[in-house]
């Protein structure tokens, strides 16, 4: 099935008014707990708003169904940019913004997938998630299901060697259903990726790996769209793999400006400063 024959959901609304609205969402979960990985959410909102308004099959009313195409958060603590393209989506319900990290709540902070509809896996441990999508990719062709896996992972686990077990066992297996997004932030626990251990030249290494290889500007909603055609038409055997460079805190410009680092704080007064500046540009 090609990009026009899918059925696209919600297509009468814009890719960037999604991409707002899921910055939104996140920016009122963080209000509610005072904290959040936010820079992260808001820098990826982009590409989420490609993934599931654009390419990826699935049904709001039936998260589990079979023919689903599966998307998977290795990174765990990027939680509060899932649920907000879940609730965008329509799998989780907007009113749930006000229960996130609190207890009972089916948002916890950090991504479990016995809590919460369309959570694939349980992502923490960093630099898992590829390696499960391997087998998940393996086991949906066994079982002659054409659903793609899309997983999720962040630039700082390419420092992991299970990463690159896991890139090297896809491209040996030919899995061309697994499609691999990178959130190239340069942005990890302990500073910049490229200077804790550098992985560039990034692309070079995927295609040394035998993965059909994309590197795109990831706040570029017609360039990830584009990336994301590629990776889901391109007619190789190999596994596909997207390097989208993120901007952290995008659509925010004064916590653009702050000086980065892997969690963002922002200080009370100015959840409804963000808010305020993100209603201001609001896309139709």
């Amino acid at each position: 099935m090609n990009a026009t024959d899918r059925p696209l959901h919600g297509s009468n609304i814009s890719l960037a008014r999604r991409a707002w609205a899921i910055r939104r969402h996140a920016l009122r979960m963080g209000q509610v707990q005072g904290q959040g990985y936010i820079g992260q959410a808001l820098g990826i909102a982009d590409v989420l708003a490609v993934a599931y308004f654009h390419t990826m099959e699935y049904r709001p009313e039936d998260p589990e169904w079979e023919g689903r195409d599966r998307f998977l958060l290795s990174i765990g603590h990027y939680a509060i940019a899932l649920y907000a393209v879940l609730i965008e989506a329509g799998i989780l319900p907007e009113e749930e913004i006000e229960t996130y990290g609190m207890d009972d709540s089916r948002m916890p902070m950090s991504g479990m997938a016995s809590y919460t509809p369309g959570m694939e896996i349980t992502g923490g441990s960093l630099g898992h998630g590829l390696g499960i999508a391997v087998g998940m990719a393996m086991g949906l062709r066994h079982k002659t299901n054409p659903a793609f896996v899309i997983n999720l992972m962040s630039d700082g686990e390419l420092g992991e060697g299970s990463t690159w077990e896991a890139a090297m066992s896809a491209g040996a297996q030919s899995l061309s259903n697994l499609i691999c997004i990178v959130d190239f932030n340069d942005q990890q626990a302990d500073g910049p990726s490229t200077q804790v251990l550098s992985a560039e030249p990034v692309a070079d290494k995927w295609r040394a790996f035998g993965w059909h290889t994309q590197r795109v500007d990831g706040n570029d909603i017609e360039a990830v769209r584009d990336a994301f055609d590629a990776a889901r038409n391109h007619d190789g055997p190999q596994p596909r793999v997207i390097v989208f460079d993120t901007t952290m805190c995008k659509g925010v410009p004064f916590l653009e400006a702050r000086e980065v680092n892997h969690f963002v704080r922002v200080e009370a007064e100015e959840w409804e400063r963000a808010l305020a500046i993100l209603d201001e540009g609001q896309p139709q």
